[in-house]
């Protein structure tokens, strides 16, 4: 038996309706997991920061006390640097940066500076280095990037800031010098940019 025109008419009815039904839960599911999202993400960084600058070093907002700056070649995105602050007075800033010239990529890093000018240290948020070779850069892989901790471009001489192949003073690893060497150098170029513009590091506002 053919299907009448009002029976068509019911079945693209009802089929309308469950596209339209299908699209509204697909949304709510979005919205509703977005914000639960963008706060794990959220909240991910902020435990990363800590990790450097631990809660009890300052009282303000380090995801709200942000500074783009041009840190890097042009054509790369600007660093992120987030203040840490204890009653108004600075304490550290923390460059999200890139060592652009990984042995297999890209090394993105944390480098926190304190207002003095030293390091409070130097985590790898994410790479693409060699495992077992480049991946000691992570600091559940090995202790050696660690070793930034409390250096400054005195401590070390700023002409020593190199791995020890180059004649520095930062070990290297077995097989994989070009990693470290990476990292050594995008860690002494955010504390050149520091001592260059210690003022628009550390100002009062945002």
């Amino acid at each position: 038996m053919k299907p009448t025109l009002k029976t068509m008419v019911s079945a693209a009815t009802i089929l309308g309706l469950f596209s339209a039904l299908g699209m509204g839960l697909v949304t709510w599911v979005h919205h509703s997991t977005a914000a639960r999202i963008e706060e794990n993400q959220r909240q991910t960084l902020l435990h990363s920061l800590q990790n450097l600058i631990p809660s009890d070093h300052y009282d303000n907002d380090l995801l709200a006390d942000v500074l783009e700056i041009s840190l890097s070649e042009p054509g790369l995105k600007p660093v992120t640097v987030y203040r840490a602050r204890k009653s108004g007075k600075p304490v550290a800033a923390v460059f999200s940066t890139v060592a652009l010239d990984g042995y297999s990529g890209e090394i993105s890093l944390l480098v926190a500076v304190k207002a003095d000018g030293s390091l409070a240290g130097v985590r790898v948020l994410a790479h693409k280095e060699t495992p077992g070779l480049g991946d000691l850069i992570d600091d559940n892989k090995s202790l050696w990037i660690l070793a930034f901790n409390g250096l400054s471009l005195g401590n070390p001489p700023e002409k020593f800031w190199k791995v020890k192949r180059d004649g520095g003073s930062f070990d290297q690893f077995t097989g994989a010098t070009v990693t470290p060497r990476a990292v050594v150098k995008a860690v002494k170029k955010t504390l050149l940019f520091v001592k260059a513009n210690q003022e628009t590091v550390f100002s009062n506002g945002p």
